[in-house]
């Protein structure tokens, strides 16, 4: 086991992504349309913030090319994504156009426009109501707005260690 103990110094970036490497986490597709255009983005630092109201927090790059289009037009969708998605994910973490990393899906749109992937295991459709910048990412505080379940049967897709994962039962 390497344990590095660093006193009160900054732990290195490097070394924080990597130890991130380590945490598993579900795939996601965050998706937005309006105003600002389409774009879309694949996201694991997404989590639940609370019950009432419904609220999910999204975390996106602040150099991306989507936190604009995100923040300009202020309704997402996240869409929670099984196994067979993983090629989608892919197209959408890459350096691929904002409005071509839709080519690979079936989309409805959501309550206020929002791309909603047909087939996923979960969507939520959102409102973004608060963001607040931090370090190199733009936390966004979004209000679900509606749900859409999906098939529970279905391997959610997992992203651990820099490569996609399956969920496999125990």
């Amino acid at each position: 086991m390497n344990v590095q103990v660093l006193s009160d110094a900054i732990v290195p970036a490097a070394l924080f992504k990597e130890a991130m490497a380590r945490v598993a986490g579900a795939v996601h597709l965050v998706t937005t349309d309006g105003p600002a255009g389409k774009a879309g983005f694949t996201a694991t630092a997404v989590c639940s913030v609370s019950a009432d109201p419904p609220t999910l927090l999204v975390c996106v790059n602040e150099t991306s090319s989507v936190a604009r289009v995100l923040i300009a037009n202020t309704v997402l969708a996240v869409n929670t994504i099984g196994s067979e998605f993983n090629a989608l994910a892919m197209l959408m973490g890459g350096k691929t156009s904002l409005e071509d990393r839709f080519a690979g899906g079936r989309w409805t749109a959501g309550s206020h426009g929002a791309p909603l992937l047909d087939g996923a295991m979960v969507n939520f459709d959102c409102v973004t109501e608060d963001s607040h910048v931090y370090g190199t990412h733009r936390v966004l505080f979004c209000r679900v707005v509606a749900v859409r379940l999906g098939d529970v049967a279905l391997d959610p897709s997992l992203y651990f260690n820099r490569a996609f994962r399956q969920l496999s039962p125990i």
